[in-house]
This record gives structure tokens, C-alpha cells and sequence, in this order.
């Protein structure tokens, strides 16, 4: 590349197949819908265009499937200015879909079958070198091999963010330790620390203690309309909490998170001068705004 290289996101790309419904079904039952819609998604991509929503210069490596969905979302995300010349369709495998079910409160509930992000490895980190060593922040989540996720981190010499997404009720120490700032939201929290119910300020820290007892450096932990609590080893046990603006028109959540992430690499990348509270913050009001409209990445603000 030409230009220095802001943000670069190792991670998944999949499709979304978008159910709008009354509520949630239970188990076992069936419920009629009222919209239907199709999306680009995975944590990964999402993240990517969150950051280049932002106006971070943007690169992907990720793995797509030799289907018509991967020549779709390789085209997408040249429209959305992400620099896609490690972004590879694989012949014989399917684009990773999700299938995702919104209720008319603006909750959701999510399935996914990964397809060709299985096939991203260490060795996809080595072809890359170049773009890991010019950009200034990594951000890596977890529905793509293990593996390759913690040699990219080992690789890579800038800030990098671990969204811990899905979570790992056996987290390898590496993980934690490897990333500068590790973001997980309530339930990934309550998953990987085993402290139960994680819904409120008080049970976030805890949490954020926990996972920094674990080996993370630096904790995030997500909190949706709460904001965010976070902390890190050096301050053990002071953690602080970030205000998130108040939302009175929640249309969808889906995605939130993803755009937090994706602001909070931005400003990391651009603002390195500002306190990490402030990077919170400012991530807390790209979320809030993606909320108020429905979809994913559709729904991510430009500034």
C-alpha cells in the first residue's frame, strides 16, 4: 500500500438473512414475520466498515466462499473503501451465512454457520505481512480458527483489540495476554469469567477483574444503554465506567457492538494521544446511533 494503513481487521465476513418479527419464538414454535431482508454481516466485516464509516484508511483479511454471496460482499467492501487484496473467495466452500431474528423491542437472537471463514490460517498472516506491519491497530474476533487469530496477534506489533465474540468458556491465556485491550459485552463476560449474571455496573467490574486476573492487559466490558466498565492491570481493581447516550427509539440492536468496536479502532488509530475513556465514549455514540436504524452494517453512521 501506498498510504499508511489505519485499521486492519482479521476476521470473518458472512451473510445475513434478517427475520423482523413481534417477539422472539420460544423453543419449538413458530412465528410470522413481517419483513424480510438480506445484509452483509460477520463481526469481522463489520468492524472493518464501522472503522471506515469513521474515515480510517482500512484493509481486511478474511475468506469468502467461491459463491455468487462472496463475489457480492467482495464487491461490497470495495464500496465501502476496504482495501479487500487479502480477501480471498475459496473454491468448493460457502460463504458464512447468519440467520438472525429481530423482534419489534430491538432484540435478537443469532445463528451461524462460518463456511469458507474456516479455511482462514497462519498462513493467510504471513501473506499479509505487509499490511501488518503498516497498520496502526488489529482488531481480530473469534468466529474464525483459533489458530490463526493468535498467530495474527502474535505478529502484529501496534494496539490490537480482541473482540472476544463468540465466547470461549475455555479461553487459551495467550489470547488475553496477547491483545492490548480485550472487549467482550455481558454475556461473553458472564461465559468466559463463570461469575453468573453480569447486567450491571457492579457485576462488570467484577468481571473486569476477573478476566484481567485471567491475563488480559486491558478490559472492556460492553453493557449495551449502560455504556461500558473497563480497567486494567496497571491499576488493579479501579475500574471505571463510560456513560453511553440515552436511545429512545431502539429499532435494532443487531450490530451494535460491531460498530463499537469498529469506532473504538478508529480513534485508537487516529486520536493515540486521548485517554482510552474518551476512545470508550466516543465508540458508545457510534452505537447508540446504529441502533436507531435497522440492519447491520447498513446501519453504521459515516462521520
Amino acid at each position: 500500500m501506498s498510504e499508511e494503513l489505519d485499521v486492519l481487521v482479521f476476521g470473518s465476513a458472512i451473510i445475513d438473512f434478517i427475520c423482523y418479527t413481534p417477539r422472539l419464538p420460544k423453543a419449538g414454535e413458530t412465528l410470522h414475520g413481517h419483513k424480510f431482508q438480506t445484509g452483509y454481516g460477520g463481526k469481522g466485516a463489520n468492524q472493518c466498515v464501522a472503522a471506515a464509516r469513521q474515515g480510517s484508511r482500512t484493509a481486511m483479511v478474511a475468506k469468502l466462499g467461491g459463491d455468487t454471496f462472496g463475489s457480492d460482499y467482495l464487491r461490497q467492501l470495495r464500496e465501502e473503501n476496504v482495501n479487500v487484496s487479502h480477501v480471498h473467495q475459496v473454491e468448493g466452500q460457502s460463504t458464512g451465512i447468519a440467520q438472525i431474528a429481530v423482534s419489534d423491542g430491538g432484540e435478537n437472537n443469532i445463528i451461524i454457520v462460518v463456511g469458507a471463514n474456516n479455511e482462514l490460517d497462519a498462513n493467510d498472516v504471513f501473506l499479509a505481512k505487509e499490511l501488518f506491519s503498516e497498520a496502526k491497530v488489529l482488531v481480530c474476533q473469534l468466529e474464525t480458527p483459533i489458530a490463526a487469530t493468535l498467530q495474527a496477534l502474535r505478529c502484529f506489533k501496534g494496539v490490537s483489540i480482541v473482540n472476544a465474540a463468540p465466547a470461549m468458556e475455555q479461553t487459551p491465556p495467550e489470547l488475553l495476554q496477547l491483545s492490548s485491550i480485550f472487549c467482550v459485552n455481558e454475556s461473553e463476560a458472564a461465559i468466559m469469567t463463570g461469575v453468573g449474571s453480569v447486567s450491571s455496573i457492579n457485576e462488570a467490574s467484577k468481571a473486569c477483574k476477573r478476566l484481567i486476573e485471567m491475563g488480559a492487559n486491558t478490559v472492556i466490558l460492553t453493557l449495551g444503554p449502560l455504556g461500558a466498565v473497563w480497567g486494567g492491570k496497571e491499576a488493579p481493581g479501579k475500574f471505571q465506567h463510560v456513560a453511553a447516550p440515552q436511545v429512545s427509539n431502539v429499532v435494532d440492536t443487531t450490530g451494535a457492538g460491531d460498530a463499537f468496536i469498529g469506532a473504538l479502532a478508529h480513534n485508537l488509530a487516529h486520536f493515540p494521544k486521548r485517554s482510552l475513556n474518551a476512545h470508550i465514549a466516543a465508540a458508545c455514540v457510534v452505537a447508540s446511533q446504529s441502533v436507531q436504524l435497522p440492519g447491520t452494517q447498513s446501519s453504521f453512521p459515516r462521520a
